[in-house]
């Protein structure tokens, strides 16, 4: 069976890696698996089969064969757990790096878009200006605890794994902030994220879709 996952017909980043078909293209190329992209518009992301899909309009989404899956968190755990290479065989192991992708996108990740939510959505805003340290200092908060856990370890648990994949994705949000080189060894944990050849191969095929 072909897998299929959708991906914006032309990214809001302009094909910088960071949409959320990223992640999961990143994950097929981790694991070895081909898969075929359809491309979708906004305007076809609010329409009856892509909702049929994803009932909040969003991407990616994935298919194979009666299977269709949405959010990012779900299908990067599917995709380990059917195949080989991106989480641990020990059951501990396992369960730890489960919990580190939930922490990637329900804890590490929500400041991160509040900052560009601040940045670009809010930034003419009368209070703007007071809410942006706010903001800032929130995720230096996160990103204090996440380096000290990290210490200088390569990845978060022993060997790289979807929680690595999980969280590289999450704080490539903040390549632009100059945030993340407030921690030397977490810039380095994400360079080492960028340097995998599934993350090229992944990175290469969203940007060549925004470069037509």
């Amino acid at each position: 069976m072909t897998i299929i996952i959708t991906a914006f017909e032309r990214s809001p980043d302009g094909g910088k890696g960071l949409a959320r078909d990223t992640r999961v293209r990143w994950a097929l190329e981790e694991v070895g698996q081909p898969y075929d992209v359809r491309l979708v518009s906004f305007r076809a992301m609010k329409e009856p089969a892509h909702l049929a899909l994803h009932p909040f309009g969003q991407i990616p989404t994935y298919e194979e064969g009666d299977l269709a899956l949405f959010e990012t968190g779900a299908i990067v755990l599917h995709i380990a757990e059917r195949h080989g290479g991106l989480l641990p065989t020990d059951a501990d192991a396992r369960a730890r790096a489960i919990a580190w992708m939930f922490a990637a996108v329900n804890t590490v990740e929500p400041p991160i878009l509040d900052l560009a939510t601040a940045r670009i959505l809010e930034s003419n805003k009368p209070w703007a200006e007071e809410r942006l340290p706010l903001v800032e200092d929130r995720i230096r908060t996160r990103l204090a605890q996440l380096a000290a856990r990290l210490g200088h370890a390569d990845w978060l648990d022993g060997a790289f794994s979807a929680a690595d994949l999980m969280m590289v994705s999450v704080l490539l949000r903040l390549r632009s902030s100059g945030l993340l080189d407030e921690h030397p060894p977490l810039a380095a944990y994400v360079a080492r994220g960028e340097a995998r050849p599934a993350y090229k191969r992944a990175f290469a095929a969203q940007l060549a879709v925004n470069s037509r």
